[in-house]
């Protein structure tokens, strides 16, 4: 039985968009020297502000106000630090229904994943890190703050990945010079007049917007200390040949293909929930995300079939609505390499298959999608897709399904599905993954260091390890 849900927007009315934004650069919002551009409404493609461009100049002046401030808040106890990011923690709680509504208009996540994950999560980090403020010396990796940190943040997660870097920046010391992506700046922006809230002293935190000529500006600044990047394992190589020969301390967290591993003793029902959630989750624009879907021969037929009933009952459409699962695909260009990836899928000779879903006749759109007859040399298997697509494959034995799921150049997570123990530990010692979840997928925690191994980066964001990024190592 198909229901009919009826729809239940999330009002726009809590967000005030300002017609233009500027800079955020020692406190203040100032004026841009590049050339402004427009970010969109991925839903409806409606123009929502114009942005303003920080050119090289622009971003030194965010670096030398981020190297003045940096005398004065390095100096602080961290028990006044911590009172800062508790102050900013708490106003972004307070704020979390505005912050939840501008990023899924901005972004075009479903309101459900923006109000119920990844603002808890923001809040979450900022509170972590505010504890460990006044404690590092008993994290094992000394006391003394870097400097300046330069930091370039994705689209999929604009404000928990902005969280993700600021929140063990400041808390060890560091200032800050953050640029968001360029399709995904307002709630970075907003960030801003939420620093200015918490009364954070001028300077400590600086916001630069623009394109990649702006973040390739802030990654190569000489006065920049520590160079965080979340993004492409294409830009993450440039980012590491820029910094080679310096002194800069650098962390990158880039792309996956992760393996989801059922086998046949799990519970298939709640196995097909974690693939729905390691795939389809904010529309696949996971680098984490399970897109390989490695099922045991004997179960496969049993499973595919639970799966696509269950695809069957997910809601495409407006963001807003706290009934849609999946919401709009970020930008244009992310939907043309989605569309030609899945083509490549079809062409090399694998099944695809969608369940019935009406697109909206305007915005960025593509039905959840799943592929099988893959093998391991379809593109599909080998590249991230970084969208609602999945790629199902079978092994036999434990071995077999270990061996496929490292055969990628990334490795930044993993799921196993299973009720034994013993092969749980065992999968998890040989996945090379920086993240192996059992019986579940997708979980995130600020207390949990996350990072990966090969093409997926270095370095580990989140938890007691990822203070080490931002604090000059014990000689």
């Amino acid at each position: 039985m198909i229901f009919e849900y009826a729809p239940a927007p999330e009002s726009r009315d809590v967000v005030d968009i300002k017609p233009s934004y500027g800079l955020f650069i020692n406190g203040e919002f100032v004026d841009g020297s590049g050339t402004p551009f427009k970010t969109i409404n991925p839903a409806s493609e409606e123009t929502l502000a114009e942005i303003a461009t920080a050119t090289e100049a622009d971003v030194d002046r965010a670096v030398q106000a981020a190297r003045k401030a940096f005398g004065v808040w390095s100096s602080l106890p961290g028990s006044e630090r911590a009172k800062y990011l508790f102050r900013i923690a708490r106003i972004i709680q307070e704020r979390a229904r505005e912050l939840a509504v501008l990023e899924s208009i901005d972004n075009g996540k479903p309101i459900r994943e923006s109000r119920d994950v990844d603002l808890p999560l923001v809040a979450a980090h900022f509170f972590y890190y505010a504890g460990w403020a006044d404690k590092l010396e008993y994290a094992g990796y000394g006391t003394t703050p870097l400097g300046v940190a330069g930091q370039v943040i994705p689209w999929n997660f604009p404000l928990l990945m902005l969280a993700w870097k600021i929140a063990p920046a400041l808390a060890c010391g560091n200032t800050v010079v953050l640029k968001p992506a360029e399709t995904t700046p307002l709630t970075a922006l907003l960030f801003a007049e939420i620093c200015q809230q918490a009364d954070l002293p001028p300077g400590v935190v600086n916001i630069v917007t623009g394109a990649g000529e702006t973040g390739a500006a802030v990654v190569g600044h000489p006065e920049v200390d520590k160079v965080a990047f979340t993004g492409s394992t294409e830009v993450g190589r440039l980012i590491a040949k820029s910094v080679a020969g310096t002194n800069k301390k650098v962390t990158l967290e880039l792309g996956g293909k992760a393996a989801n591993i059922v086998f046949d003793d799990a519970a298939l029902d709640q196995a097909v929930e974690g693939i729905v959630t390691g795939i389809f989750f904010n529309q696949g624009h996971v680098c984490c995300a399970g897109s390989r879907l490695l099922v045991q021969e004997s179960i496969a037929e049993e499973l595919m079939s639970s799966l696509k009933r269950r695809l069957s009952t997910l809601r495409l459409g407006d963001p807003l609505d706290k009934n849609t699962d999946i919401g709009a695909i970020n930008s244009a260009a992310q939907l043309a390499k989605i569309r030609e990836l899945s083509s490549a899928g079809e062409s090399e000779g694998a099944e695809r298959w969608s369940p019935a879903c009406a697109l909206p006749d305007k915005g960025f759109w593509f039905p959840p999608t799943v592929f099988t007859g893959v093998s391991q040399s379809h593109r599909i298997a080998r590249e991230e897709i970084f969208g609602p697509v999945l790629s199902v494959l079978t092994f036999r034995t434990p071995a077999e399904a270990v061996e496929k799921a490292n055969n990628t150049p990334y490795g930044l997570s993993a799921g196993v599905w299973t009720e034994k123990a013993s092969r749980m530990l065992w999968m998890a010692s040989k996945l090379r993954a920086g993240v192996v979840w059992s019986n579940t997928f997708n979980k995130f925690d600020p207390t949990s260091p996350f990072g990966g191994f090969k093409e997926s980066g270095y370095g580990r964001e989140g938890g007691r390890h990822g203070l080490e990024a931002y604090l000059k190592e014990i000689s």
